[in-house]
């Protein structure tokens, strides 16, 4: 697992680091693990490897930061320990770029750039059919699917404003079936929203298997899905883009046409 993590950028108040596809960013509890769906980004079985242990054997400092725990009276502990420095997070099978705060201060800053609106993600996603329109935005809320992990634009329990831009990189045929390469831009960050927007036009990511029951191309069945990149202002000001190529299997998906 460490040869697969790559750090991207390192200063004193962030760590940017390449995230591959099957590692989760931290622990979850048993009873998220109870509810997961065949591995998509919720479960921790038999206490394996996470970012998070990768991040801490390298970064101790960020043992200290993050959101405090809350107490049974009602008072603020200390930090969370099972997501240091975590201020956004990737489902297992999504690989790509993750900011990590190194102090309190950079976390703090950091979330108030995620609330605000003031940080730009692009992914990128390979899609089951070909779209009509090569570009397009998905405004659909997203809601909780009672009883499960699951989000979708059809419910309305705790559904909130969701809003993913998009446009097609490429069209390719594979076995005599049609699949497309987007490049997505979500403005808001929901949980899952980029696979249930997806899902909502038709067209869900390949390897999704929370998502659809549509049979992926062989060597092809995790999610096909890739954070490429950040753009944000740094603490000091500066505006920075960190990138992550796509790794081997997600390269290769148009190439074995």
């Amino acid at each position: 697992m460490s040869e697969s993590v790559e750090c991207i950028y390192e200063d004193k108040d962030i760590i940017v680091v390449n995230k591959p596809a099957g590692l989760l960013v931290h622990a979850v509890s048993n009873k998220r693990q109870a509810t997961s769906n065949k591995g998509q980004g919720v479960s921790n079985k038999g206490g394996e490897a996470t970012l998070v242990d990768w991040l801490l054997a390298r970064y101790p400092e960020i043992k200290m930061v993050g959101d405090p725990v809350k107490l049974p009276d009602g008072s603020n502990g200390a930090s969370d320990p099972s997501r240091p420095g975590i201020v956004h997070r990737l489902d297992r099978d999504t690989s790509g770029v993750i900011i990590v705060a190194r102090t309190q201060e950079s976390f703090n800053y950091l979330k108030s750039l995620f609330a605000g609106r003031k940080m730009r993600k692009v992914y990128l996603a390979w899609v089951f059919g070909k779209l009509k329109e090569c570009k397009g935005v998905i405004t659909q809320p997203i809601g909780i699917v009672s009883g499960s992990t699951r989000r979708s634009t059809r419910s309305l329990k705790m559904a909130k404003e969701a809003v993913t831009r998009y446009k097609v990189e490429e069209e390719i045929t594979k076995n005599g079936e049609s699949f497309s390469l987007l490049k997505v831009s979500p403005e808001t960050g929901r949980t899952h929203q980029i696979r249930v927007h997806c899902v909502s036009i038709g067209h869900p990511i390949v390897g999704d298997a929370l998502y659809t029951k549509r049979k992926s191309p062989a060597g092809h069945e995790r999610l096909m899905l890739h954070a490429l990149s950040i753009e944000l202002p740094l603490l000091s000001g500066s505006m920075m883009r960190f990138e992550a190529e796509p790794p081997g299997d997600f390269a290769d998906f148009s190439r074995e046409v």
